[in-house]
């Protein structure tokens, strides 16, 4: 394919940067540094997406990564994760993009490839969706966590100020597919750290109002973006753990899983450092660590899937080594 075609390939399939303005969203805004923060988080996912769509070969395109700053590299990761996804649901080429980049660069950075994809299946017809047995056993949920997100995020007086869900949502097929509601909901409690733009208080007012039996999941959502993509002190992130009240242990559980999605990648940042020593009583290194220890070693997708189990494994294991009360 060559670079003229690639380069029109990215024109077209590129969302516009506009899209990721805080004033265009709508959101709230708690400061210029929080919003600063967050616009640039959405403006190097899009040229992570704009990257895959247009290099040559996922060896062009971890090229093209690598020149993203340490911090957010992650989000342009989540991005081509997206775009490759984008890829993979047209009517045309090939439909391995991502199996290629996950076998590739994108190895360490699949739990965020794995989001974007999610980010994709929110923009494609249903029946361009990857089968779900086409994912990991274990991760295959943070897919429609990464759709989750993508729905706050755009749609979010329906998502977020109506607490939309569908009873019916298609994916997965199987019988695990009543899982699929609380997936959606972590990526919806990320979203509102993005909402509310870092505010705490904001955050928290946004979670209140969904109905209670979606706030564990929704509490793991703010628990993850606040340590992975940051924009709080400690004095914050102490607030926030007073906040989540019983739910403290979900939220360290969000927190473990951001601190090992960095740490795997090789991105740890000193604010995820921080974030974790708060959330979950521990450093970087351990709550990651706790969190791969806790991996089932068979994954299985029945009514209670395998990555809940996990989940309650990491939150039960924090709050036993005696950084999380409950």
């Amino acid at each position: 394919m060559g670079n003229g075609w690639r380069a029109l390939r990215r024109k077209i399939l590129t969302p516009n940067v506009s899209a990721t303005s805080l004033d265009k969203r709508g959101f709230h805004k708690k400061d210029p540094e929080s919003q600063a923060l967050l616009e640039k988080i959405g403006t190097l996912f899009l040229a992570g997406y704009a990257d895959a769509v247009e290099a040559s070969s996922v060896e062009d395109a971890e090229a093209r990564l690598a020149r993203i700053e340490h911090r957010f590299r992650g989000f342009a990761y989540e991005g081509a994760g997206m775009g490759y996804g984008m890829l993979d649901g047209l009517p045309f080429g090939h439909r391995h993009h991502n199996d290629d980049f996950l076998a590739g660069p994108g190895a360490d950075q699949i739990y965020i490839i794995y989001c974007g994809i999610g980010w994709a299946m929110a923009r494609l017809p249903r029946f361009r969706w990857p089968a779900p047995d086409s994912l990991d056993p274990l991760l295959r949920w943070l897919v429609l966590d990464g759709y989750g997100f993508h729905q706050a995020y755009f749609k979010t007086r329906k998502y977020v100020h109506e607490h939309y869900q569908d009873p019916n949502f298609p994916w997965p097929n199987d019988e695990s597919r009543g899982y699929a509601n609380r997936a959606l909901d972590h990526g919806i409690g990320r979203a509102l750290w993005f909402v509310g733009c870092t505010d705490v208080d904001e955050v928290v007012k946004l979670l209140s109002a969904y109905p209670a039996e979606r706030h564990g999941d929704l509490w793991a959502g703010i628990g993850l973006a606040s340590t992975y993509a940051c924009g709080a002190n400690p004095d914050d992130l102490r607030r926030l753990t007073e906040l989540a009240g019983e739910y403290r242990p979900q939220l360290a559980q969000g927190s473990a899983f951001a601190a090992e999605a960095r740490v795997k990648a090789g991105l740890l940042i000193p604010e995820t450092e921080m974030a974790t020593k708060v959330l979950c009583g521990q450093d970087a290194e351990t709550a990651a660590r706790v969190s791969v220890e806790a991996q089932p070693e068979h994954a299985e997708n029945g009514a209670l899937p395998s990555y809940e189990l996990w989940r309650q494994r990491i939150a039960d294991e924090l709050v036993s080594l005696g950084g999380v009360s409950t």
